[in-house]
């Protein structure tokens, strides 16, 4: 089913004049426009009798991607289209073939949403005062026998016809309208999402690097200047040999010395008061 899809989308079906009405006898080419030439796309059509065949077989000539029919009658008149050799399809351009005096010119293929369509009202001879009908219904008469339509919208879908009082009417026709292409554009992402509500707004980098910084140079400083008075308090603390005579701390040597000499002066005194 994909593969179908895919392929109905490789070729489209054209036809010149650009008409969907030819009198009896006129000439008109189709032509097959296909991406994919592999695919061996083929003019098809079914007529009245609903009779199916293709192009080069009881009716035109096939060349290519090219079907001429060069003698047409009134059971020409059909639907054709493109088809592949997998069966996939093209669109289909309803073609009629008339023996009547008048035919109606109208666009083979959707007309685009805004565009202008212009119909002419035909004879073989000249072209003559015409009114043009929608639908059954009369829009105006032209004098010159053709009619334009500014701006089509879905509104002017529809079957036309157009009438020649002194010839007689046209076959009719179906035009279809289409919309244009519609493109839409993404919506606008910022890069920076809006802060929620009540939240801070957000800090930009250098800002947040700086107080990164200095959050930094605050817990490490008092590190580093107990570090360095630590250091200087113990570069310049008092040794031994510098202690003044007051705080000096003597040895135990000298210490029993004084004490031995303090004793034998004690002794001495002593011994003399007893004398």
């Amino acid at each position: 089913m994909e593969e179908t899809s895919l392929l109905l989308l490789l070729a489209r079906l054209t036809v010149t004049p650009h008409s969907s009405q030819f009198f009896e006898d006129e000439s008109f080419s189709l032509r097959c426009e296909e991406d994919d030439g592999s695919a061996g796309w083929t003019t098809m059509r079914t007529t009245k009798n609903r009779q199916r065949t293709k192009c080069g077989v009881d009716w035109g000539t096939s060349d290519g991607s090219f079907c001429y029919n060069t003698v047409t009658a009134p059971w020409d008149t059909g639907v054709y289209w493109c088809e592949s050799r997998e069966g996939a399809t093209s669109n289909s351009i309803n073609i009629t073939v008339t023996g009547g005096p008048v035919i109606l010119q109208s666009p083979v293929l959707p007309v685009m949403e805004g565009d202008d369509v212009t119909l002419h009202c035909k004879t073989e001879i000249s072209n003559l005062p015409a009114g043009f009908y929608k639908d059954g219904s009369l829009i105006r008469t032209e004098p010159a026998g053709h009619m334009t339509i500014h701006r089509v919208s879905k509104s002017d879908e529809g079957l036309y016809m157009c009438h020649i009082s002194s010839h007689g009417e046209s076959p009719s026709s179906w035009i279809s309208v289409t919309g244009k292409p519609t493109t839409t554009t993404p919506p606008h992402v910022s890069e920076v999402p809006p802060p929620a509500s009540g939240a801070p707004p957000p800090v930009s980098a250098p800002l947040q690097l700086v107080f990164t910084l200095v959050r930094h140079l605050v817990v490490i400083c008092p590190y580093f200047i107990s570090t360095l008075l630590m250091v200087s308090l113990y570069r310049h603390r008092p040794t031994g040999n510098n202690l003044p005579v007051s705080m000096a701390t003597p040895l135990p040597d000298q210490a029993g010395g004084r004490l031995a000499e303090d004793y034998d002066d004690v002794m001495e005194v002593t011994t003399e008061h007893q004398f």
